[in-house]
Parts: structure tokens; sequence; C-alpha cells
């Protein structure tokens, strides 16, 4: 009997649903009501603010006030429309993350939340170590990513990646919705260079590829938090 590949025993282990309970990384976006599961997350990622593009280029808070989270490292999120940011933009950030610390965060890192097209990662590594350099030496920088990069992303942009970011949360979903097929692209992870994460939705659908476990570039999961429940 020939063996079976990776992906037809993933596909024939059934999926779970992604339960909260069972993870200690979140992401905590506006408008998602705090749930009891944060009070004993080891990190949490905090949307602070959108960098728009209507009228002009500006970040633009999403939370009423700064957050306190002392039990948990925390990062702090930028949901991103452009990567030509004027330079004041650098400083409302980095006055952002002093003002985040002095209420009694534990802000560890930045993370980037940008749509980056495959086919330019080249280019966006270029705009991430301009970010990096401007950033405090204790400051880690991370960024979301998109499912098809471990697939189709060059190997030049992927590399790049890995010289400035020190992670990456591969996201699994779209919106509120998994993306169908998402165990197609996972079965390339190998071609990532760089420390990652797999970012599952609440409630959602997960089967993990069978070699997951054991990449050793693997972090763990980080949940995105619903107000479905």
């Amino acid at each position: 009997m020939s063996a079976l590949s990776p992906m037809l025993v993933a596909a024939s282990v059934p999926a779970d649903r992604v339960d909260a309970r069972d993870h200690d990384a979140f992401w905590l976006w506006a408008g998602v009501r705090p749930q009891p599961v944060l009070d004993r997350a080891r990190r949490v990622y905090v949307l602070q603010g959108q960098v728009s593009t209507r009228d002009t280029v500006r970040l633009i808070a999403q939370r009423p006030a700064i957050p306190r989270i002392a039990h948990a490292d925390v990062w702090i999120v930028v949901r991103v429309e452009t990567l030509r940011w004027p330079p004041q933009l650098y400083d409302q950030l980095l006055v952002q993350l002093e003002r985040w610390r002095a209420a009694g965060n534990k802000v560890v890192g930045i993370q980037i939340d940008f749509d980056a097209r495959t086919r330019h990662l080249e280019d966006y590594a270029g705009f991430l170590a301009g970010l990096r350099a401007r950033l405090p030496a204790d400051c880690r920088l991370g960024i979301t990513g998109l499912l098809d990069w471990s697939a189709n992303g060059d190997p030049a942009g992927l590399d790049a990646l890995a010289g400035v970011v020190d992670e990456v949360v591969l996201q699994i979903y779209q919106g509120r919705r998994v993306i169908p097929g998402y165990a197609g692209y996972l079965a390339r992870l190998d071609r990532l260079k760089l420390p990652f994460r797999i970012g599952l939705l609440q409630n959602g659908e997960w089967r993990p590829p069978p070699d997951l476990e054991t990449n050793p570039n693997f972090g763990g999961y980080v949940v995105f938090l619903t107000n479905d429940r």
C-alpha cells in the first residue's frame, strides 16, 4: 500500500472548533467584548489604531482609552491601509507606545496588520525595516500574514522578512469566516524561515497539519476573539 500524503491524512482527521479556553494568546479587536479567557492570557494583541488614507494619511485611534493589562505581554496592533507614512505618523506611534507602557502595560512589541500582496513582500520588508529602525531596542516587531505567502511567496521576499520581523502570525480566516482549503496553503510552511504563529478564529474550524508541532519555527497560536458565543 502506498503512503498517504500529508494532505490526505489531514483530511481524514475531523476538524475541531476553536475553543478559546484551550489557548493563551488572543487578539482583542475594536468592538469585541473582553472575555474571561483574557484573565489568564499570556499574551494579548490589542488593536490600537488604524492608519487610514481617508482625506490624509493619519493614525486613527480605535479604542476610547488605553487598556490596562498587567498580567500578560501586550502587543500594540496597528491596522494599515498604506505603507506611505509621513514622518509625524511614526512619531504618533512611538508616543502611543510610551503611553501604553506608562499605564502599566508590559508592551513587548508592535504588530502591523497589513494585507501585503504576495508578489510585493520585498517592498513590504523595506517599509518594515524603516519602522524597526525607529522602534526602541526593547520593542519587537511583528506582522500578520496571508496564507498565500507560505504557498506562493517569492523566496527573496520571504527571506527579506526573516531579516526584519520577529514573528509573523498567519491568519487562516478572512473577516469572520475560515478560509476554505486552508490546509493546502499550510502544507508549504517549511518555506517560512522566520518564527511564525497560526491565527485562529474563535469557534472556527481548525485541523492542524500533521507536522506543525515539529516545525522549528512554529511558536503557537493566536485566537481572534469574537462576540459570537
